[in-house]
């Protein structure tokens, strides 16, 4: 199995992205554009605040990723509280983390643009 991508924020901080410029020039992160909002009135107290924990811990979370948020609050709410959370959720959480660039493999995939660019590089092949 391959090793998984250095996030470029670790190689920056850890020096590798001085050292293989390369590398990690052409990785663009996602960067926030909204906020993530407040939690749904629906989720209970734990899921509310596993809510607010994701959100903090994964800071790029913007207005689309609402609905798997509320998916991986409300498993990570149960959690929490204690109760008992199966198989199948650990993996439904997993692979919310997984599509909201949550793990940091995951974060470079995203392919977003960098900062203050706006131009698609595609754009000069089409009228």
């Amino acid at each position: 199995m391959a090793r998984p991508r250095t996030p470029k924020a670790k190689a920056e901080i850890t020096g590798h992205a001085g050292k293989q410029k390369t590398k990690f020039e052409g990785r663009n992160e996602p960067t926030v554009a909204d906020s993530v909002g407040d939690p749904f009135d629906w989720l209970n107290e734990y899921a509310q605040k596993a809510w607010r924990e994701i959100a903090s811990e994964v800071p790029w979370l913007n207005s689309s990723h609402r609905g798997h948020l509320a998916i991986a609050a409300n498993i990570r709410g149960r959690m929490m509280k204690g109760d008992d959370v199966g198989v199948q959720a650990m993996n439904l959480l997993r692979q919310c983390y997984g599509q909201m660039g949550a793990t940091p493999a995951d974060a470079s995939k995203a392919g977003a643009k960098p900062d203050g660019e706006s131009k698609d590089p595609a754009d000069e092949f089409f009228d």
